[in-house]
């Protein structure tokens, strides 16, 4: 048999493998055929794991009988703030033990919850309380003014930490108060979480998830994590803003449903992410920017970690090539969207691939490959990604136009260019809105973006393109770079010229200290402008 054809037999197997498991999972989380309530996942954690270590920060463990006994009572104390089923609660707070409790507390009260991004404009928090109608918050004291200069409601509640007991809990309190509890959860297809999108092209849209794609999309990564011989004993680095979806999936429904630990850094700082690296942990989770800082650390303590996934934007070539160099280790590219749950695939199999080929789609999640007349392509060709599965979002928050846009008889537009390789994975080309159109010929920044970032002077690179009377759009590229080279616009070119396409080649090299970031890692091209 050829090294081909074992590999392609191996995967067929893990496969196969990754859908029993997914099939099984089910089981245990459906009653009649339908799942639970999202609720209900830190109640079963109790009973399974209790005394197992739930949320461990800097100072501070967490067993799963008490997260779970001190979310009991903070969802009290937001009962008698007046929170009842179905009301909409802000979540805006950084990561710590808090949000934890306060997310599940929030479900608890059978109430939705909306994580807020925390470096969000005053006037974008504004355009959510309004469209969300929320009627109270659980924030940080740290930003707890911010949500107050908004706010013109008078009854809106907000709570922040001091109102969470965090003081020592004894077991027999802990068993007297539990039969007392009483839990009204909604129906699995309803609303549970909403989470608005960055608003790239225009006001932040909240993507609607209810029970059904939280729980289908946490055990279809469960599945994928399984075949890559992960077990419910790990111990997951929380340093991804708690936020955004990635993190909830991976750092909060996951570990809940496994038993395993989670390690809360506060946020994106090399001190605290050393302090945390302290605590052994064993999954790794992060986004390209990340894995960036690691790489100018070089001497990160890394050795306890059996598995790095990155996310959230597309890995480049040079990122993993230098954490390769550096540390020896394999980052692992995944490829998902809030708009599903959102993992879509995580690519463990083939070391020799290029980042952007980011695997196959997890299990019981359906793919097409279609053009721009929604008919599926021929092998190998270049088309928009289209996805069917349990995990597709509900919808967008009060925008059935744009809802019907991209969900069409349960199949979501995803918006991505992609194509299928010949193992079945998926290879990611860019956002269909980033497409340059040169003279005819189709332009992936993405695929130029990466070119640039090999460069040695470049350490972060965006390309949009520019409206052109004569030839449609030109490549323009925007580069972060540190160096002092006066030539260095005409290495970039003839850097280039020897691996791109003539027609591809940026029109002009836009060279500065650094690039406008959202706070996912990814460039913020809006605030890209051309002089």
């Amino acid at each position: 048999m050829s090294p081909l054809s074992f590999l392609k037999k191996i995967f067929k197997s893990s496969a196969s493998n990754e859908n029993l498991f997914f099939e099984e999972l089910k089981k245990q989380f459906t009653v009649d055929g339908k799942f639970i309530y999202a609720g209900e996942l830190l109640r079963m954690a109790y009973k399974k794991y209790p005394n197992k270590s739930a949320l461990i920060s800097k100072d501070q463990v967490l067993t799963y009988k008490e997260f779970y006994f001190r979310t009991l009572l903070f969802a009290q104390k937001l009962r008698a703030k007046g929170i009842k089923p179905r009301d909409k609660v802000i979540l805006y707070c950084e990561n710590s033990m808090a949000f934890f409790i306060a997310y599940f507390a929030i479900w608890q009260c059978s109430a939705v919850a909306i994580p807020l991004n925390v470096f969000l404009h005053e006037k974008e928090i504004d355009h959510i309380l309004k469209d969300s109608k929320a009627s109270a918050a659980f924030a940080s004291k740290s930003l707890k003014t911010n949500l107050e200069n908004v706010i013109k409601n008078e009854n809106f509640t907000i709570l922040t930490e001091d109102e969470i007991d965090f003081e020592t809990v004894t077991p027999d309190k802990i068993e007297r108060f539990f039969p007392t509890v009483s839990f009204e959860g909604l129906a699995p297809e309803e609303l549970c979480l909403m989470l608005y999108t960055s608003g790239t092209t225009g006001q932040p849209k909240g993507v609607m998830l209810s029970s059904t794609n939280i729980l289908t999309n946490v055990i279809q990564v469960y599945a994928r994590f399984k075949s890559c011989g992960l077990s419910e004993q790990e111990r997951m680095f929380c340093v991804l803003p708690l936020f955004h979806v990635f993190a909830q999936n991976t750092c909060i429904w996951l570990p809940v449903i496994t038993g395993s630990s989670v390690i809360i850094v506060q946020k994106i700082d090399r001190k605290l992410i050393l302090d945390g690296l302290e605590k052994r942990p064993t999954v790794f989770l992060g986004f390209p920017a990340l894995y960036g800082l690691l790489c100018l650390m070089k001497t990160a303590p890394l050795d306890s970690i059996k598995f790095f996934v990155s996310g959230a934007d597309m890995l480049p070539d040079k990122i993993q090539s230098a954490f390769s160099l550096i540390y020896g280790r394999k980052i692992c590219a995944g490829y998902g969207l809030t708009e599903a749950s959102p993992v879509v695939s995580i690519n463990y199999h083939n070391e020799e691939n290029p980042t952007n080929v980011v695997g196959s789609p997890i299990p019981g999640l359906k793919h097409e490959i279609r053009n721009a007349e929604e008919e599926m392509v021929k092998p190998g060709e270049i088309g928009v990604l289209w996805l069917k599965g349990g995990n597709i979002m509900m919808g967008y928050h009060n925008a059935p136009h744009a809802t019907a846009q991209i969900l069409k008889d349960g199949w979501l537009n995803t918006g991505d260019l992609a194509r299928e390789t010949s193992d079945g994975f998926l290879a990611i080309r860019g956002r269909t809105k980033d497409l340059i159109i040169h003279k005819g010929f189709n332009i992936y920044p993405a695929e130029i973006e990466n070119v640039l970032m090999r460069h040695p002077a470049v350490s972060k690179a965006a390309v949009i393109g520019q409206d052109d009377p004569l030839t449609g759009e030109i490549p323009i590229a925007f580069l972060a770079v540190k160096t002092d080279n006066i030539n260095l616009e005409a290495d970039l070119r003839e850097w280039c010229a020897s691996n791109l396409a003539s027609y591809k080649i940026p029109r002009k090299f836009m060279c500065m200290e650094d690039l406008p970031m959202n706070s996912t890692g990814k460039v913020d091209k809006k605030k890209l402008v051309v002089n």
